[in-house]
């Protein structure tokens, strides 16, 4: 039996798709799901029971013996990068993933976290995932803050070397409708372009960027559901690791893919960032992925035109979501 924390938000949703594809039905779903439309994401997915998440980490604090999984797939976590309570952020990712982690240590239970690519600030100090270089990384925002603060404890109390943590780049793909604000720029992308024919992008702020050439490291849901299930799947890898696909592409790049899978040429108008966005914007982000490789997950990964096509053509144009039945 597994338990997926915020499994009705967009990533969660999409690995029970993928545990659903690989014949896993057992599945505790644990979410928030309040007043937004992240529901809709649950509908077509197998899975033996939902507990919202208070309730799920009260069983947990008390130990009840009605939680008894081979495995934590905690995806649970605000993910707001302009979350300003502070207090809120350290409660609800840092606290309530460290419960789950020492009782998932306790009960020897494979215990697998979202941590984030936004731990690397600005990437000054590159984005390797090795280990020692963890103190010398400063988040931009609050939310990388709460996440790195996590990563800094499992390192710390020794917690580290029997779980795992997953640094998710910039991930796209179907379930994420509800996120408002925070959806992908394909989405946004596919929304702006129906409705005024064109993509609107940040100028740049540096003069070694180009506007709309500041650089992502995109990587499509499908592939993080694939390398995230691959730690399930071998209980020997643990660690913290990079999930992209260790190639920047460029907004305009992105933006063009889209425009190709909806079969319209560029249009392309580029604004002034707020300026808000100015100190803590990242111009390039992009995964070292050599230690995944390393513990051994070799598949190749799905290239962004392909991708964005997939997206676009299967999933948004058609409103649909990911399940077994179109995974």
């Amino acid at each position: 039996m597994l338990i997926v924390t915020g499994g009705a938000g967009f990533i969660g949703s999409a690995i029970i798709a993928g545990l659903n594809k690989a014949g896993i039905e057992d599945i505790i779903v644990v979410d928030e799901l309040g007043t937004d439309e992240k529901w809709k994401n649950l509908r077509r997915l197998k899975f033996a029971d939902y507990l919202e998440k208070d309730d799920f980490l009260s069983l947990v604090m008390d130990n009840d013996e009605c939680i008894d999984a081979d495995g934590i797939i905690h995806m649970g976590a605000c993910s707001s990068t302009t979350e300003s309570d502070c207090s809120y952020l350290i409660n609800n990712n840092y606290q309530y993933t460290k419960e789950l982690c020492n009782w998932a240590l306790e009960n020897e239970t494979r215990f697998i976290y979202a941590s984030s690519a936004a731990t690397y600030g600005d990437g000054s100090n590159g984005f390797n995932d090795d280990l020692e270089l963890l103190d010398r990384l400063e988040p931009l925002n609050m939310y990388g803050y709460s996440k790195h603060i996590f990563d800094k404890w499992a390192v710390k109390t020794g917690a580290i070397d029997n779980i795992v943590g997953l640094k998710f780049f910039n991930v796209f793909g179907p379930n994420e409708y509800h996120k408002g604000s925070m959806i992908s720029f394909v989405l946004r992308a596919y929304q702006q372009i129906t409705e005024t024919g064109k993509v609107k992008l940040f100028k740049s702020h540096r003069a070694d960027y180009k506007d709309g050439e500041q650089l992502r490291d995109f990587v499509y849901i499908k592939d993080v559901v694939d390398m995230t299930l691959f730690f399930l799947e071998n209980p020997d890898a643990n660690g913290i690791f990079n999930i992209g696909t260790g190639e920047a592409k460029s907004w305009n790049q992105l933006s063009n893919a889209v425009f190709k899978a909806m079969k319209i040429e560029p249009n392309i108008e580029y604004i002034p960032m707020p300026e808000i966005l100015q100190g803590k914007y990242q111009y390039y982000t992009q995964a070292d992925i050599s230690n995944i490789r390393k513990a051994g997950y070799q598949k190749s990964l799905t290239s962004l035109e392909d991708a964005v096509i997939d997206y676009v053509q299967n999933y948004i144009a058609k409103d649909d979501y990911l399940h077994l039945d179109n995974y």
